[in-house]
């Protein structure tokens, strides 16, 4: 199992276990909703009587982690970290999967383009409030091309063509060999929720 646990998050996890009193109890490690872009990576106390057989056993030093079985895909390479503040701190989960189950090149790839939407664009888009997503893959004569579409703060937005060439586009020509070309079609005209209008 490809998860990274950091020392801080290991600590912080193990002392909220030790103030429940409950012999045995570990952490439920799952994805609600994996291979969705709505999937959310949750922990959860886990007592010995609410294990399940098909869990998968990841044990750390000083706790133990069940793994649902069917997030384990959606959970390779996620990070969990905590990091202290004068408020206490905060507890981090990053599953770069979740929404998407990593792919290879063998993947088909409409795959791989989610992939690259979901876990490396997305989330610089999320900053101002927009996304993109994969409308349909088209035959061209130059081969296969993506048909986008952008959403939130990137409809409409004075800046999408520079972030759809120099961004997005430039991204998924380097990532996904295969892909031919990129092409937006986004109502643009609409500006109601843009960034830069």
């Amino acid at each position: 199992m490809d998860i990274n646990v950091s020392k801080s998050a290991e600590s912080y996890l193990a002392e909220l276990l030790a103030k429940q009193n409950v012999e045995g109890i570990a952490v439920r490690l799952f994805v609600t909703q994996p291979g969705t872009p709505y999937a959310e990576t949750c922990l959860a106390y886990c007592r010995p009587d609410e294990v399940n057989p098909e869990d998968e056993i990841y044990d750390l030093e000083l706790l133990r982690f069940y793994i649902e079985k069917n997030s384990i895909r959606y959970l390779e390479e996620a990070t969990i970290d905590f990091a202290e503040d004068r408020m206490g701190g905060q507890l981090t989960i990053k599953a770069p999967n979740a929404k998407v189950p990593k792919v290879s090149s063998d993947s088909p790839l409409d795959e791989q383009i989610n992939y690259v939407l979901y876990a490396d664009i997305n989330p610089g888009l999320a900053a101002h409030g927009g996304e993109v997503k994969l409308v349909e893959l088209v035959d061209a004569e130059q081969g296969q091309v993506a048909v986008l579409k952008f959403g939130g703060g990137c409809q409409g937005c004075s800046a999408v063509d520079l972030t759809l060439k120099d961004g997005v586009e430039k991204t998924l020509m380097e990532r996904v060999p295969g892909l031919a070309g990129v092409r937006d079609v986004t109502d643009h005209t609409e500006t109601t929720n843009a960034y830069y209008k």
